[in-house]
């Protein structure tokens, strides 16, 4: 277990995150994590003391127990900012983690949907009741604008410009994009809050967009609970993620000729190389239609 020591130089570093990039809980309670395991590795010795080769260390024995790469990646980032911050405001002298490599990582592609398996599950919420109009706007929106799940359900409805066909996304770092509804997506949405989502109300105000039976905002968990058993109905067979909508929105788009720094302000990416990616899964999408229709292919 971390020291109190330890644990008040994390909790600092963690508001000093929350006030200055905007990251959400979740990404806040990993760095808290990788922290944590960092100053279990020390025994007692404390953060602020570690050395480069407790770090070298660190990644080494990480690597023993078989942990994967992607995961000592994501501890070692955790580590590099954490002592950044100690440098710049706690007075520390050195930095542990200059000139740590990383392990090496291969290229993890995104799942992600055919055309024809979003077509089934934009389908599945069927019928007219509150709850299928409320679910089908959101796929709907999810896929026409490529949001985070997260992002989906903190919209509000300050949000949303109808007559523009748009939605005003804040995301992570405090970043504002600007994202199209599209048609379909803006029929929906258009039908959900004209029919279905008064019933939601329980005659109490309410500034999120969707809502549940109890009249609180969409969880995440609840979405993506949503989202399986839609799949399922669908017969969607493709292993799912919270962000699996978001990356077939990506790929189509990709395949579609879209300019890929268009899908990175989209998408809300601060960096390019991030969207990147979907130019190797447009690429692996050719590779395998090509083999299977190709007569030499």
């Amino acid at each position: 277990m971390a020291s109190p020591s330890d644990i008040t130089l994390i909790d600092g570093f963690l508001d000093t995150l929350l006030t200055e990039s905007g990251l959400v809980t979740h990404t806040l309670e990993g760095y808290r994590r990788d922290l944590e395991v960092f100053a279990r590795y020390l025994g007692g010795r404390g953060l602020q003391g570690a050395r480069r080769l407790d770090i070298t260390g660190f990644l080494a024995a990480e690597m023993m127990a078989g942990r994967q790469p992607r995961t000592s990646a994501r501890r070692l980032s955790a580590l590099r900012r954490f002592y950044r911050y100690l440098l710049a405001q706690r007075g520390l002298s050195e930095d542990p983690t200059e000139g740590v490599e990383g392990p090496r990582l291969g290229i993890s592609l995104p799942r992600s949907l055919s055309e024809e398996e979003v077509e089934r599950l934009l389908a599945a919420p069927g019928g007219r009741t509150p709850e299928a109009q409320r679910d089908r706007a959101m796929l709907e929106v999810l896929y026409a604008t490529g949001l985070r799940v997260s992002e989906l359900v903190a919209l509000r409805l300050s949000e949303i410009d109808s007559q523009a066909g748009i939605v005003r996304i804040v995301g992570k770092g405090g970043r504002e994009r600007l994202v199209p509804l599209g048609d379909e997506a803006q029929a929906a949405l258009a039908a959900y809050l004209r029919e279905a989502r008064s019933v939601f109300l329980k005659g109490v105000p309410a500034t999120a967009v969707f809502l549940t039976r109890r009249g609180g905002p969409m969880t995440r968990q609840a979405f993506w609970g949503n989202i399986k058993r839609y799949a399922a109905k669908a017969g969607v067979e493709t292993p799912l993620s919270p962000h699996t909508v978001r990356h077939a929105f990506a790929t189509h788009l990709i395949n579609h000729g879209a300019d890929l720094r268009v899908v990175q302000l989209l998408l809300g990416h601060a960096d390019l190389s991030t969207t990147q990616i979907y130019t190797h899964v447009a690429r692996e999408r050719l590779r395998a239609v090509h083999a299977r229709h190709h007569p030499r292919g």
